[in-house]
């Protein structure tokens, strides 16, 4: 179980640390784990990570992984900063220039996690330097040098990730040995169906309920729970499995077996995979690819072949391709060739694609901080997954090239440029000194200020955007936590509590002083359209969203679709990650595609047949929401809305009846005085949930009962389940009891208790009301059931009843009121009601 640390492990140099003698901060880590999990970050806090290479591509991998929460990470570098690196290292600034990289990005580093040590380091890699890291990442870095401590890792079982970018253009290998376990391949939860027949044969068959579709796949390993009748299958070692259809699968030799009878659970299991990559040296004569891009088929074995290239030219000329260098451009369209013909085998290309190789000359000597951003956070999760164990990982070579980013126009080919000598340097080497002037001219509105909020605005910084006349406005109406830090890496400790949009808009002003940005603490929607109204939206270039929910995605993007605006839009879930580009006159709007609506629980298997995990979350929630916040909404309506009754006899079905006999309760039968009585309270549900309830269940379908056909009734979905008898001695029991006391007393105004020794006195004295089971209660088994059910409750006496008791409803308030009157003085209907009476 996960402890959380009030403060870090401290080791003698006064350095929080990981590793095998420190807990997990589940305070800091919390989101980070609900990916991981508890297993896969205790590896991972037992890796020291080398990373050489501090320009920016570097520098935004060593962010990250420190963020992730390694054991120590060291950042080496021989090189000073330059005036290119300043276009998208973030962590150097123009004092800087001259210095040595890793030695100015190693204090910086150092202020994001403080679990993980950051050394500086600016000697040669030795063979017994870079033996002392479990993973080790090369950025900016030669071929030879590639090749070098590519075998020494590979032969001596360290996890090697070569990261590389070239302007618009990206490189990502990796190396995990030739036995990387991979524990968990997706990262998802496990799969589990429901089971309605299993053959006797060689390679038995099971037949899943064809309620949904089973969602395996060959060589899944799965196990068997429940089954009735095969019980040699309960509990057995995982069986491999070969899918036959949607809803059917075949296991081991079944022939030996008892009889299947009904019933089972059949549940993945993940089972440890064992992967053997290739040494970069014999990878790059027989490369595997991964596709990024399936519309560029072809550029991978291209770009493999062009970014070698790249190399012989450095090494030749000790400089890259010049930008847009009609000449250098040939020339290393030549050496591709030349390398391309002493190729063999998969790397060989059959038909070179020239222009493509021309442009990677013209843009090389490029460097931008949003291709280093996600070739960047690409080599980090590989990090994370040589550490942990956990995700498939690439095999073994990725490539990238954002070319759409040139102007679209065939023949339009950039001049050969002089650089200014400026922070921007890398970023004109591609793109100009238009487009230069042009992003800091421009004026944008961000709205979130969280992970992907910190990100952009870095990337703002870096390009230049409103670095000259224009402005960035950030809102965003959240004030800093603890668990932010590990994400939102423009925060500190020492930021918590403070806003996000100024902190944030703080922290890049340091990175670039001259981006012009301004701080809101506005949440968007319609009470703010007189802050952002028809001259704000107006006065904008574009709009990047940065939000966690739907409903502000979707204002936003019709704020947008109403002014013309440009939208950025992305979000991420775990390790998924989505962008969309939404420009008007040219791609449809965020709103214009929603995700397929969530499937439905029905409400009849929620309440009587359960039989998922997401059917007991769904059902807690909904029994909260019953319990302690519509009731007390509903009952403080009656009290202060004259029209309520009105509006509440117009609902459908059953529903009125439903509503007043839960407002009757809350402030007429129900209503407690003391803590004692929200003890009683708490009691008497859970022996109505999790006995009562049962056992009526159980009287009017009995285990052993048959439908209609001859099948037992509970079979399939409907497991059967059993009554509960309380015990102050079981903890579970006693946790739903102090919770449950609680959440009724803070509704009411009461004051509650954690003593548990006196709550169990409490309940010493509680009356239980004996239960008998009663014959003629109707429960329905389907939904269609129910909705029959309630088109005819208005015929019922109960429904009649009630409405006479509605049309004297003025005596209730008046009984309501004198009821509140008689009550202690301090009583008030506060907390969920948001109101005091």
């Amino acid at each position: 179980m996960l402890k959380l640390m009030a403060t870090p492990v401290v080791s003698p140099q006064g350095m929080a640390k990981n590793g095998n003698d420190a807990e997990i901060d589940e305070g800091l880590y919390s989101r980070q784990l609900y990916v991981l999990g508890h297993e896969a970050m205790k590896r991972m806090q037992n890796s020291n990570v080398l990373i050489s290479g501090m320009r920016g591509l570097g520098v935004e991998i060593a962010k990250n992984v420190i963020l992730g929460g390694v054991r120590s990470v060291t950042v080496h570098d021989q090189g000073v900063a330059e005036w290119r690196d300043l276009s998208s290292q973030f962590y150097l600034r123009e004092e800087d220039l001259g210095k040595n990289r890793a030695e100015v990005s190693q204090t910086r580093l150092a202020e994001l996690n403080n679990y993980v040590p950051v050394t500086a380091y600016t000697g040669a890699l030795t063979e017994d330097y870079i033996t002392k890291f479990q993973v080790v990442v090369l950025t900016n870095s030669s071929l030879e040098e590639q090749q070098h401590v590519g075998e020494l890792c590979h032969s001596r079982g360290l996890k090697l990730i070569v990261a590389d970018t070239r302007g618009l253009f990206g490189q990502l290998f990796c190396d995990f040995g030739e036995e990387m376990v991979v524990y968990d391949t997706n990262g998802e939860q496990p799969l589990s169906a429901m089971i309605s027949m299993i053959t006797k044969d060689s390679a038995g068959v099971v037949t899943c309920l064809d309620e949904a579709r089973h969602g395996f796949e060959s060589g899944d390993y799965v196990t068997f729970t429940e089954v009735q009748g095969m019980t040699e299958l309960n509990g057995c070692q995982p069986v491999e499995i070969k899918v036959l259809g949607p809803y059917t699968f075949s296991i081991c030799d079944t022939t030996g077996y008892t009889d299947y009878v009904r019933g089972g659970i059949v549940s993945q299991v993940k089972m440890p995979k064992k992967i053997a990559f290739k040494s970069i040296s014999s990878s790059l004569v027989e490369p595997e690819f991964v596709m990024t891009d399936f519309a560029k088929f072809d550029r991978p074995g291209q770009l493999h072949v062009g970014f070698q290239a790249i190399h012989a030219f450095q090494k030749k000329h000790n400089h890259l391709p010049a930008p847009w260098s009609q000449a250098d451009g040939e020339e290393l369209l030549t050496l591709a060739k030349e390398v391309n013909s002493a190729l063999t085998g998969s790397a060989k290309v059959e038909q070179f694609d020239e222009a493509l190789i021309k442009k990677l000359s013209f843009v090389a000597a490029g460097d931008l901080a949003p291709v280093n951003a996600f070739i960047g956070g690409l080599a980090a999760q590989e990090v994370m997954k040589a550490c942990t164990g956990k995700f498939m990982p690439i095999m073994q070579w990725l490539y990238f090239d954002a070319l759409e980013c040139l102007a679209e126009e065939e023949g339009v080919v950039l001049t050969e440029e002089e650089c200014r000598n400026c922070r921007y340097d890398g970023q004109i080497a591609v793109f100009g000194t238009k487009l230069q002037d042009l992003l800091g001219k421009q004026r944008y509105f961000l709205v979130g200020a969280g992970a992907i909020g910190c990100e952009l605005l870095k990337n703002f910084a870096m390009i230049g955007l409103a670095g000259g006349e224009g402005e960035v406005i950030v809102t965003d109406m959240d004030t800093i936590e603890k668990s932010n830090l590990n994400r939102q890496f423009l925060f500190r400790p020492s930021d918590v509590t403070k806003m996000k949009s100024d902190t944030a808009a703080a922290a890049v002003k340091q990175m670039n002083p001259s981006i012009r940005i301004t701080g809101h603490q506005n949440r968007v929607g319609p009470d703010t359209e007189r802050v952002y109204d028809d001259d704000f939206f107006e006065s904008l270039d574009g709009v990047a969203n940065a939000l966690d929910n739907v409903d502000a995605r979707m204002y936003m993007d019709r704020r947008c679709v109403y002014y013309r605006k440009p939208l950025l839009e992305s979000g991420t879930l775990g390790t998924k990650g989505n962008v969309q580009v939404v420009i008007p006159f040219l791609t449809e709007s965020y709103s214009s595609s929603q995700d397929p609506p969530e499937k439905s629980i029905p409400i009849c298997t929620l309440k009587n047949f359960p039989n998922a995990i997401e059917h007991t979350l769904q059902w807690a929630r909904d029994e909260f929401e019953g319990l302690f916040k519509q009731p007390p909404e509903n009952a403080m309506q009656y009290l202060t809305d004259p029209k309520f009754m009105e509006r509440t006899l117009k609902l459908p079905g059953a529903q009125p009846v439903e509503v007043l006999e839960a407002v009757y309760k809350s402030i007429v039968t129900d209503c407690p005085h003391s803590w004692a009585d929200c003890v009683a309270w708490a009691r008497n549900h859970w022996q109505c949930q999790y006995n009562n309830n049962i056992r009526q269940l159980l009287h009017n379908f009995p285990p052993e009962q048959l439908t209609s056909s001859g099948a037992p009734f509970w079979s399939g979905p409907k497991r059967c389940p059993h009554a509960l008898d309380f015990s102050t001695s079981n903890e579970l029991h006693m946790d739903y009891v102090m919770a449950a006391a609680n959440l009724y007393a803070q509704t009411y105004g009461l004051p509650g208790s954690s003593d548990r020794a006196g709550v169990i006195k409490i309940l010493q004295d509680v009356k239980v009301p004996v239960f008998t089971p009663r014959s003629g209660v109707k429960i329905h088994v389907s939904d269609q059931d129910l909705q029959n059910s309630n088109s005819s409750v208005g015929k019922t006496g109960k429904s009649v009843h009630v409405q006479q008791g509605i049309q004297s409803h003025s005596f209730w308030r008046g009984l309501a009121i004198e009821i509140l009157l008689m009550m202690t003085p301090t009583f008030t209907w506060t907390s969920l009601w948001g109101h005091t009476l």
